[in-house]
């Protein structure tokens, strides 16, 4: 029942659903009707309408004392729903004492001259149009004893309220209610044109009479026609009311009262099970107190929880080193990881920037444009391509001939030198060509340098520096129209104003420097905050195409810390 919740604050249903165990031990009669399932959980077939007149009929006896007979060819009420509307009218009409009510077309079942009258002892005018209908009602109200209170009377069809009033016009009643036809035809009452297509089928059968479920222009035309009786009787009732079906017909119902110049109107909701129903009052007395209509709580998204993985104290102990060789400052294992992270997210091109957050924390809004980690093994097997394709040094003083080159720059380049420049073109330009001995399996984290088949620290360093070279080179779109300069990328030991010349540089190449980016695959929003010596990382869906691409980026960050672990030393 997942509406319960926001039933009428008085409603004995609100918080403690019937128990239908209890009943069907109780009353033989519905437990004809119960069933339990698999897990021994007993429900109803709310398809049935003996079953659903069984457990009206069940619910009045237990919680109010009240004896009644329903045909099955007309309405069977629901008694959750129609006590909303009975505390909704002492709402209304404020305070006990005698109160005297109009229920327009009350029904075989009377139920709801029956529930004021028992529970408030308020005097009710009931109206039928129909015979069935009529004789039931009567009979209702007989055998529980409260023919002193209830009135039911035949009135010809169409007649609401001024044909009804013209033998009591000695009384001023203090409210009428009405729950008027629904639909305009058969179609609507089937739900072919009132019903989206994205609502469940009802839950429950649809029982009830033409005259109950029907009527010339549904239920808009019907309580349009209260409207105009109202007007003319205007002070002959504190409040009328009426409930809808259709949450459409509530603003040009409001509209027409406005038109009319009604001073006082207000509405509300009807909540129960997987049905709602609301309710439109209005008075012509000014000093009446008009409840507050439902509040508007915007509707927001479901809550999602971040993502979350959390990178442990080892792990931030090898970033500290890591951040170290990259110029970085941190201390904190927040900023450590932070600046670890914000190092590879430049190098995927993901736009990010600091947003002000907690004190023991620290926030990135991510803009995401590109989705650049997708092909990022491919890249890593082009790479390996390219140093298999280059030639190798010669076998004698080759080794220091390179050395020597790249700890010392000359100052003139050599006629070979100057010859083999002069003859590369435009494109070759753009090509990283290195001399150099196939790398060997060696790896540098935490800023300490290690070699396993005798190369000199210098050498190693300047495998790396090719190898970062390499993936930067990858990333940029190289042709004729975007070239990039060789010089302008720079690895990751190199002077600090030399990296921003290359981020200068790739900004241009890439777009990635305009602040204004109308296109993105997705946005989310990263937070770092220390838990212990651990450091957990949040990252919070804001919008975009798709989820899982946040999910993708979240996986890569982890894979990328696993590799930075197991990697030998």
């Amino acid at each position: 029942m997942a509406l319960n919740k926001s039933m009428h604050p008085r409603n004995r249903y609100k918080d403690k659903a019937p128990d239908f165990a209890y009943l069907a031990s109780k009353y033989p009669e519905f437990k004809q009707h119960v069933h339990t399932n698999l897990t021994g959980r007993v429900g109803l077939n709310f398809k049935d309408p003996e079953a659903v007149r069984a457990l009206t009929c069940t619910l009045l006896k237990e919680d109010f004392g009240l004896t009644i007979e329903i045909p099955l060819e007309r309405l069977i009420p629901t008694v959750p729903l129609r006590l909303n509307y009975i505390h909704w009218v002492e709402d209304l009409i404020e305070g006990g004492g005698q109160r005297w009510g109009i229920d327009i077309g009350t029904g075989a079942s009377c139920i709801y001259p029956l529930l004021g009258a028992s529970m408030n002892g308020w005097f009710f005018l009931a109206t039928e149009v129909d015979d069935m209908c009529y004789n039931y009602a009567k009979k209702n109200v007989e055998q529980n004893n409260l023919s002193e209170l209830i009135k039911v009377v035949k009135v010809p069809q169409k007649t609401l309220l001024m044909d009804a009033l013209k033998e009591e016009s000695g009384i001023v009643y203090d409210f009428c209610m009405c729950n008027p036809p629904f639909f305009a035809n058969q179609l609507e009452a089937k739900g072919v044109n009132s019903r989206s297509a994205r609502r469940p089928p009802p839950s429950s059968v649809n029982t009830g009479g033409v005259t109950e479920i029907m009527a010339e222009g549904g239920e808009l035309e019907f309580v349009k026609r209260i409207i105009h009786d109202s007007l003319q009787l205007q002070r002959r009732l504190r409040w009328y009311s009426c409930m809808l079906g259709k949450k459409c017909s509530l603003a040009p119902l409001k509209e027409e009262l406005r038109k009319h110049g009604v001073p006082k109107v207000t509405h509300t909701e009807f909540c129960q099970g997987r049905t709602m129903r609301w309710a439109l009052a209005w008075s012509f007395y000014e000093d009446v107190t008009v409840p507050s209509p439902p509040s508007k709580k915007r509707k927001l998204e479901k809550a999602r929880k971040p993502i979350t993985f959390t990178v442990l104290s080892p792990t931030v102990r090898e970033l500290t080193g890591k951040v170290a060789s990259i110029g970085s400052s941190a201390t904190s294992s927040t900023d450590v990881v932070t600046a670890w992270i914000e190092k590879t997210l430049s190098d995927l091109r993901v736009l990010h920037k600091r947003v002000p957050c907690g004190k023991s924390e620290v926030s990135l809004f991510l803009t995401v444009v590109e989705n650049s980690w997708i092909h990022i093994r491919n890249k890593r097997r082009d790479r390996g391509r390219q140093l298999r394709e280059v030639p190798r040094a010669p076998p004698s003083g080759g080794n220091s001939t390179l050395q020597s080159s790249e700890t010392k720059q000359p100052e003139t380049p050599t006629p070979a030198q100057t010859t083999e420049t002069d003859s590369k073109t435009d494109t070759e330009e753009s090509e990283v060509i290195v001399t150099l001995e196939p790398e060997s399996s060696s790896s540098t984290i935490g800023g300490a340098q290690a070699s396993t088949n005798g190369n000199s620290p210098i050498q190693e360093s300047g495998t790396k520096e090719v190898d970062q070279a390499v993936d930067n080179a990858a990333c940029l779109e190289q042709g004729p129209e975007n070239k990039v300069d060789s010089t302008a990328i720079v690895p990751l030991s190199a002077e600090p104003d030399r990296q921003e010349t290359a981020a200068a540089v790739v900004s241009a190449t890439t777009g990635e420097g305009s602040s204004d980016v109308q296109h993105f695959l997705f946005k989310c929003l990263m937070n770092m905050k220390d838990e212990g010596s651990d450091v957990v990382v949040e990252m919070h869906w804001v919008e975009g195409q798709n989820r899982d691409l946040m999910n993708q980026l979240c996986t890569y960050l982890k894979n990328q810390l696993f590799r930075l672990m197991v990697s030998p030393l």
